[in-house]
């Protein structure tokens, strides 16, 4: 058992965090900016909870964090309050949100200086995975830091990788977004095709699913998608954020993004339809609309 705080406590962070507690049996901490959500996490599944995130890293061996962008995350490690001033030397920083390579960096040479490990640790798999604690978690950092997280990070994480140096996690995360911005929209077109065909959905799901088309994002997501269901998951205003950061360490080292350029532009049409909090999915709605 192991002395752990999770700073974050949105739709991916509370259930992360409860699996810390209930799988993992760790003594769990909690903070969140809105202290009522730490009081009712804390309600549920026991731990405690933090005025602030110094204080709840305050003598951990391992600390968590998932917010929102890269100004959340420096708010919450070397703000004023931040859980950098209190962390004990030899611990470990574990930050899940999706952020840039570039603060996950900046982060990890303070941390050095301060005596810790810092980990840049983006997910993947969605509201559902984290609830179901299967999750893809690619990190960053150093080797030996990396071994002593892995164990306490399976408590919510199916997939669980070193994928290099500090930085590394960030950018791997990068290529999931941009993975998924293509396949989203080739399945908004398919499903969109399908339906004007007058074919039967499930039975076209059925017998693609199982060739060179199948994809988590078919299995899951088709039958919402066919009824224009997008209240849940990833949302738009997420997405579009997650791939500007994309955009920006595309110009730093050369790589060019021409369709996930274009899908960028179609999910601002779904912001501007009053989609911004839709899930990702939701590019068929500017499809079925005409």
């Amino acid at each position: 058992m192991a002395k752990v705080a999770f700073i974050g406590l949105g739709v991916m962070g509370y259930p992360m965090a409860a699996h810390l507690k209930n799988r993992g049996g760790h003594e769990v901490t909690v903070y969140n900016r809105t202290q009522a959500k730490a009081a009712k996490w804390v309600e549920e599944h026991g731990g405690s909870f933090a005025a602030t995130p110094r204080e709840a890293a305050e003598g951990k061996d391992f600390v968590f964090s998932c917010v929102g962008n890269d100004d959340d995350l420096r708010e919450v490690t070397i703000g004023e309050n931040g859980a950098f001033h209190s962390m004990k030397p030899g611990s470990v920083y574990i930050d899940n949100t999706t952020a840039s390579a570039e603060v996950a960096r900046e982060l990890a040479a303070e941390a050095e200086k301060r005596g810790f490990h810092f980990i840049d640790a983006p997910v993947s798999g969605g509201q559902s995975g984290a609830g179901n604690g299967i999750l893809s978690v690619m990190c960053g950092g150093d080797p030996e830091a990396f071994e002593r997280a892995k164990p306490v990070i399976e408590c919510f994480g199916r997939t669980v990788r070193l994928m290099g140096p500090n930085g590394n996690g960030q950018l791997t995360k990068m290529v999931n977004q941009i993975c998924i911005a293509g396949l989203v929209q080739g399945l908004s077109e398919a499903l969109h095709f399908a339906k004007k065909a007058g074919l039967d959905i499930d039975g076209v799901v059925e017998v693609i699913s199982g060739g060179a088309a199948g994809s988590w994002q078919l299995q899951n997501r088709y039958k919402t998608m066919v009824e224009g269901k997008f209240d849940f998951g990833f949302a738009v205003d997420w997405m579009r954020k997650d791939l500007a950061i994309c955009f920006e360490e595309a110009a730093r080292n050369g790589a060019k993004l021409p369709v996930t350029r274009i899908v960028d532009e179609y999910y601002k049409e779904i912001q501007e339809m009053g989609g911004g909090r839709w899930d990702t999915s939701s590019l068929i709605a500017r499809l079925d609309r005409s």
